[in-house]
């Protein structure tokens, strides 16, 4: 077994050498930050356009209604598990067979044994984009610290065979997802990424988007996450309005916000407030040519999100972007109860707003050059509490693009179980059918990275932990991207 990689002395090394560089510098924060960013960006020089967009489905997506097995018997298994039937027929949380054909799932290369699985019946446009080729889907990806087996998770042996931080807290695990940590976490990796993009893009600023607020999976060493709204760009009102309904008192506040200042904290709001007015500017008049004849979905806060990002990867020449990341969230997943009612609004959010996104890259000509892939705090319990399903581990995400090698499942198929017995199907479960990931996030993530643009020297920067996997049953290369 390979030692145990701790990601955390990575962390403390970054943080002293960003402190030696700033204490070097003596210079004001923003612009220390840009000369450490310099060097170790240097070697990550883009002259094509690529951008990855993280959707992150907040509450823990249950994976067996979102990815259901449909073959005979594997279905039977299921249904008999959560109830309703060998049909899914009323009193369970099972869906219903016969709702499933719509979406059946048609890999190019099918599944061994005859396994079949379709999407949820909300989810037609995942479905199509899977079956003509630009959409594959990830089987049982969670996070793991080291590869670990149903007997070494029960062994209690802690030293060697660690455990993701706070397992089945939705904060924690939201956390580990994005940055490798636990809540509290500062740095993700998707900000990794964009620290070694930063030299890349005219505007560094521009480099990690949120369009949901604040993510931990954009925050970088150097990198800042750009945060936006549906709408574009968040101006400072009281600046770029005028206040009381007048022209000179927000120019006297533009001033006063803006003057220089011998007290350095004072100077480095003034320069953060300067740098605010003008990313806003450059955002709004990069938009404002950016238009799109794609249709989104209304009514759908995931699509509203990802229109504002396909307008920006239009704006991509205006602003001067080659490498870009983004993140885009949906939340309620969280389903203890009401699942059967509420997770058809959600997916459909998920499958119709990741289609239209699809359709805008083609419009725009860079299908090839994006891939919007999902994540999620875990995947659920296989397991009923009566109208719902608790929190689990691994789940099945997707992912998106014309780069995906599409319409093919990665990874193992997991057996249906719930994992209480001794039998070989009990062996990727570990209890309520929780899946026990077959593949780690950070596999899932390398993969990713490597098709943006990282080399192989630079992914242990990116995923301090990729070390502790490798191999055939562990590969860094998944293979989903061409």
């Amino acid at each position: 077994m390979q030692p145990f990689i701790d990601p955390a002395r990575h962390t403390r090394r970054a943080f002293l050498r960003r402190s030696a560089q700033l204490a070097a510098t003596g210079a004001a924060l923003p612009m220390a930050l840009n000369l450490a960013a310099l060097g170790e960006a240097a070697a990550f020089e883009a002259q094509d356009y690529k951008a990855l967009v993280c959707v992150f489905l907040f509450g823990g997506c249950d994976y067996a209604n979102t990815v259901v097995p449909y073959d005979s018997a594997r279905y039977a298994q299921y249904a008999a598990i959560r109830g309703g039937g060998s049909d899914g027929a009323a009193g369970g949380i099972a869906l219903a067979r016969s709702a499933l054909g719509a979406t059946l799932l048609q890999p190019t290369t099918p599944l061994a044994g005859g396994l079949q699985y379709a999407l949820h019946p909300s989810m037609a446009g995942l479905a199509g984009l899977f079956n003509a080729g630009h959409a594959a889907v990830q089987l049982n990806v969670g996070p793991l610290l080291v590869p670990l087996t149903r007997a070494q998770y029960a062994s209690g042996d802690r030293r060697n065979y660690p455990l993701p931080p706070k397992l089945f807290s939705h904060n924690d695990q939201q956390s580990v997802w994005q940055s490798q940590g636990a809540e509290g976490s500062t740095v993700g990796w998707g900000g990794n990424l964009g620290d070694l993009a930063l030299s890349s893009n005219a505007t560094s600023l521009f480099t990690c988007i949120s369009a949901s607020g604040n993510a931990v999976f954009l925050a970088g060493d150097q990198a800042l996450q750009y945060q936006i709204s549906p709408s574009g760009a968040v101006p400072i009102n009281g600046v770029k309005n005028n206040v009381y309904g007048s022209s000179a008192v927000r120019g006297v506040l533009g001033e006063l916000v803006q003057a220089a200042s011998s007290h350095a904290l004072e100077a480095e709001y003034a320069r953060v407030t300067q740098r605010s007015i003008g990313a806003e500017g450059q955002i709004s008049a990069a938009l404002a040519q950016a238009n799109l004849s794609t249709a989104f979905p209304t009514g759908n806060p995931l699509a509203d999100q990802l229109k504002v990002v396909a307008r920006l990867i239009a704006a991509r020449g205006a602003l001067g972007t080659r490498r870009q990341v983004f993140f885009v969230s949906l939340g309620g997943f969280d389903l203890h109860d009401n699942l059967i009612a509420t997770q058809p609004v959600l997916l459909d959010r998920v499958s119709s707003a990741m289609a239209a996104f699809y359709n805008a890259t083609v419009e725009l000509g860079v299908a090839d050059k994006v891939t919007a892939f999902t994540a999620s705090d875990f995947g659920r319990t296989l397991t009923s509490n009566g109208d719902g399903s608790d929190h689990g581990w691994g789940g099945h995400h997707f992912l998106v693009g014309g780069a995906v090698r599409g319409a093919a499942f990665y990874g193992t198929p997991p057996p249906i179980s719930v994992g209480n017995g001794s039998g070989a199907e009990d062996q990727w479960h570990v209890g309520q059918g929780r899946l026990l990931p077959g593949t780690a996030v950070d596999q899932y993530a390398a993969t990713l990275a490597r098709w943006f643009g990282v080399a192989n020297t630079e992914l242990a920067g990116v995923l301090p932990r990729i070390g502790n996997f490798g191999g055939s049953a562990y590969p860094i290369d998944l293979g989903f991207m061409g």
